[in-house]
């Protein structure tokens, strides 16, 4: 159910379609994204599920990866494809883009 950052990289730089889901809160978004994604938070996340395609993986992430957890199981028993990025954004700015701000 989890996916490290570099193999979210190299589906992102293999122009992979999927769903990057970041499911922080807003302010949270403000300081730092990884793009293309989408933002649902966490906690809006069982009410906006149609929001979210069921065609498509979905890998989502979050500052540290315990809540992208939660919600890619969440997702998970709503019948998608879903998985989360191991160690959230704070391991994609250290390991994948030095340039993503931490916080």
């Amino acid at each position: 159910m989890q996916i490290s950052v570099e193999d979210v990289k190299r589906k992102l730089d293999a122009g992979e379609s999927f769903i990057l889901l970041d499911c922080r809160e807003p302010n949270e978004r403000s300081h730092c994204k990884i793009e293309p994604s989408m933002h649902i938070p966490m906690k809006q996340t069982a009410d906006q599920l149609g929001r979210l395609p069921k065609d498509k993986p979905i890998i989502v992430y979050c500052h540290h990866g315990m809540r992208s957890l939660q919600v890619a199981g969440l997702l998970l028993r709503h019948g998608y494809q879903a998985r989360s990025m191991t160690g959230g954004i704070d391991a994609w700015a250290v390991k994948i883009d030095k340039s993503v701000a931490r916080y």
